[in-house]
């Protein structure tokens, strides 16, 4: 009964929405603060960027406090280096793109996705004049990225095969680099000539100048994608249910926070990026940033990556590789796919 109220709870309030965790529902948040998650440890693996702003925000405004839980804060360099804290026990839960958390489960990890986390501007930014797309690369010149399998390198791979007939052509070409020296290489014009990242560094690098974009997600993807994912343990989703609702909850209300709180935001993040308020605030409003826990392209990244070589099999269907709230908030709707269980999909 304890484990099946906490999946009740979780499921009510991804479904129900932002309202429910940002105030709109007391009874079902008092219960969740039940003492039953008062002391709870919960240890968190996020990574770099703007695309960890929900994190940051629920740090310093203590929101997974006010749900009864105790968070340990852990940074990784890679979704490649969360996954390996994810699977030696290191962490409970952690955020990383979609390949490598599909990577992870082709290879038996004990885990599913638990929140979609944050559709955000991800691009192919180059020091280059004379790039202008993935033909013009030679093969000596070297591309950053976080790390192999991350959600840059399929991109890569997806674009690759749409303009040069092969997924792996830049193979070699690739260098792992977190999002950070990333940027500082390609902007100080040192070893890379390219580097596929995510904002407020595709958004530095591309106020330089002779910089330009040679390719973005969407071109690469075909629609729209969650960035991440948020992914919970078996044991820490079977062994916790309480908690487990209250860090989906948590995550909720961070995200609900910074969609009504932009200005505020800005402010709260702009020394962790050593920026200002006001380029801060012009990025969390750039076109493009979507801060929300709905997933995107789950299956049309595990498709590809099949296909491509990435992984040897696919999820049969969306509860393979998500948690009951994730398969309740995109539903299943008779006749045919509803709108939200198309994008997860890859035009």
């Amino acid at each position: 009964m304890r484990r099946l109220w906490g999946i009740i709870v979780c499921v009510a309030l991804l479904v129900g929405g932002p309202g429910l965790a940002g105030g709109g529902g007391g009874d079902i948040v008092s219960a969740a603060r039940s003492p039953q998650a008062q002391g709870q440890e919960i240890r968190i693996a996020g990574q770099f960027g703007l695309v960890y702003a929900p994190l940051m925000v629920a740090q310093k405004q203590r929101i997974f406090e006010k749900y009864g839980l105790k968070p340990v804060w852990k940074e990784y360099g890679s979704g490649a280096a969360v996954r390996e804290a994810l699977v030696s026990g290191e962490v409970d839960v952690g955020f990383m793109g979609i390949p490598p958390f599909i990577i992870g489960w082709d290879k038996g990890c004990p885990w599913k996705a638990a929140v979609g986390f944050c559709v955000v501007p991800v691009g192919l930014v180059t020091n280059n004049p004379s790039i202008k797309s993935l033909k013009d690369f030679k093969p000596g010149d070297k591309i950053a990225l976080p790390s192999p399998g991350s959600v840059q390198h399929i991109l890569l791979a997806m674009q690759a095969e749409r303009e040069l007939g092969s997924p792996t052509v830049f193979e070699k070409s690739v260098v792992a680099m977190p999002h950070p020296d990333g940027a500082a290489a390609l902007i100080s014009r040192k070893g890379i000539v390219a580097h596929f990242t995510t904002p407020p560094y595709l958004f530095e690098e591309l106020s330089q100048p002779g910089m330009h974009l040679v390719v973005d997600d969407v071109t690469c993807f075909g629609q729209p994608f969650s960035f991440n994912v948020g992914v919970a343990t078996t044991r820490f989703h079977d062994g916790n249910p309480v908690a487990y609702a209250c860090f989906a909850m948590a995550i909720s209300e961070a995200m609900a926070w910074i969609n009504s709180n932009k200005k505020e935001a800005a402010a709260l993040l702009a020394p962790e990026f050593g920026l200002s308020v006001e380029k801060t605030y012009r990025y969390l409003t750039w076109p493009g940033m979507d801060y929300t826990t709905a997933p995107y392209g789950l299956m049309g990244f595990a498709d590809f990556m099949q296909k491509a070589g990435y992984i040897k099999k696919v999820p049969r269907t969306l509860g393979d590789i998500a948690w009951e709230n994730l398969v309740a908030f995109v539903g299943d709707r008779a006749g045919e796919p509803s709108p939200i269980q198309q994008l997860q999909s890859r035009r």
